[in-house]
């Protein structure tokens, strides 16, 4: 091909894989402006219930107002490139994909803060006698796997794959994958197919467990099965100045032992 020829191909192809590339979520229209005395952090649901326990007592201590605002990515984005004082990433790919949308922020403003394995929820009482991974790849056994399916930002996203392919057999991946009742989009949506289906086990973090105790157990993977993923943190350039005083206190001794109650170590 002729350079002239290759140039005027560039010059189409370009823009289109630039737009291809840009957050269906990101909205020019709204301007970033989270200075309001208020502390905002915004992310997924998982860690916000052991976020809520510090940020309860650090407004006690400081009488400082936080909000906690956790969920599906949909449901809060607007609001978060509006007035984020922070953002937590469910893991490091998450993270990556939100500062796609939150251009206020960037990778080098990202801090892991907390990490946690990967376990596999039972229903309560482990009816199935579930004691490790090996225990999954039985015929008939009823798995659900939490997945991003290339349209949803999730932490999840792979971890079943990974802990199954830990020891490098591929004949793993193979059962547990015949053992996949649902791929759900989302831990919220995960939690909800295991209940609907009456799922044996869920690989999934220790948090959901000890915060769906009516329903779920824990049990443990091996060490050479497990999977550790952290959450991080990233803090706006034009946060509120308490917002760095809540995120010190979040890594604080006394903050890390509420967080531990939930699976959260450092």
């Amino acid at each position: 091909m002729r350079i002239p020829a290759l140039f005027a191909v560039l010059a189409v192809i370009m823009p289109v894989m630039g737009h291809a590339q840009e957050s269906p979520l990101f909205d020019p229209s709204i301007k970033h402006a989270p200075k309001d005395g208020v502390v905002k952090l915004y992310g997924a649901g998982g860690p916000h219930t052991a976020f809520q326990k510090v940020a309860d007592v650090w407004q006690v201590k400081t009488g400082q107002t936080v909000e906690v605002i956790a969920g599906p990515e949909r449901k809060w984005s607007p609001m978060a490139q509006a007035d984020a004082d922070i953002l937590w990433g469910t893991s490091e790919q998450s993270m990556t994909a939100f500062l796609e949308t939150y251009h206020t922020f960037s990778s080098d403003q990202v801090v892991p803060i907390y990490i946690r394995p990967t376990i596999i929820a039972v229903k309560k009482g482990n009816p199935k006698g579930i004691t490790g991974f090996d225990d999954l790849l039985a015929p008939g056994m009823k798995i659900v796997v939490t997945e991003g399916a290339g349209v949803y930002n999730t932490s999840g996203t792979g971890a079943w794959e990974d802990v199954a392919g830990r020891l490098g057999r591929l004949q793993d991946v193979t059962a547990f994958r015949k053992n996949i009742v649902t791929f759900a989009k989302g831990s919220g949506a995960s939690y909800r197919a295991f209940m609907s289906e009456d799922a044996d086990a869920w690989i999934t973090w220790p948090n959901w467990p000890v915060t769906k105790s009516d329903d779920l157990a824990a049990v443990a993977l091996a060490p050479e099965r497990t999977v550790w993923r952290d959450v991080n943190v990233a803090l706006s350039p034009d946060a509120d100045p308490q917002a760095q005083d809540f995120l010190d206190f979040l890594v604080t001794e006394e903050a890390q032992a509420i967080m531990k109650t939930e699976g959260w170590v450092r």
